[in-house]
């Protein structure tokens, strides 16, 4: 895969905003980490030697509580196995589905001073990943 994603572009969050925010929404999260963490010089796990699954351990550990707080939950997780549709090269180290009451407590999230503090381990763990909003639909036997 040629493009990376770690943030979102302007455009993107900007979109995510303009949604409506009273309703319950699924993050699917797909995650390539980084061989090697990549922590800011003076950062205090800068120096480790963590690797980037190590990381997003740590950024697991000290998002958990202010997710949880919000109201988040992960409805849903698997281990990458193959590409069935989509580029050869593609693959992700994990992925979930985090499941928020609303939009709101998404964005009460990410405003959180603690979490801004428990970013900076998401950042340095990603060499690549996707975050996609979607709607909770109903599950059932048939794809229609």
């Amino acid at each position: 895969m040629s493009e990376t994603y770690i943030d979102p572009s302007p455009a993107n969050f900007a979109a995510f905003k303009d949604l409506p925010r009273d309703r319950p929404i699924h993050m699917l999260n797909l995650l390539r980490f980084r061989e090697k963490a990549e922590y800011p010089q003076g950062q205090e796990n800068h120096g480790k030697g963590w690797s980037g699954q190590r990381a997003y351990e740590e950024y697991g550990r000290t998002s958990g509580p202010i997710f949880r707080r919000v109201g988040g939950a992960i409805v849903w997780r698997g281990t990458f196995e193959t590409v069935v549709t989509g580029p050869d090269d593609m693959r992700w180290d994990d992925g979930f589905v985090a499941q928020y009451p609303h939009a709101g407590a998404f964005f009460e999230m990410i405003k959180d001073p603690e979490y801004q503090k428990a970013v900076v381990n998401r950042t340095a763990a990603l060499a690549d990943s996707r975050l996609v909003r979607f709607a909770p639909g109903e599950a059932g036997e048939g794809f229609g």
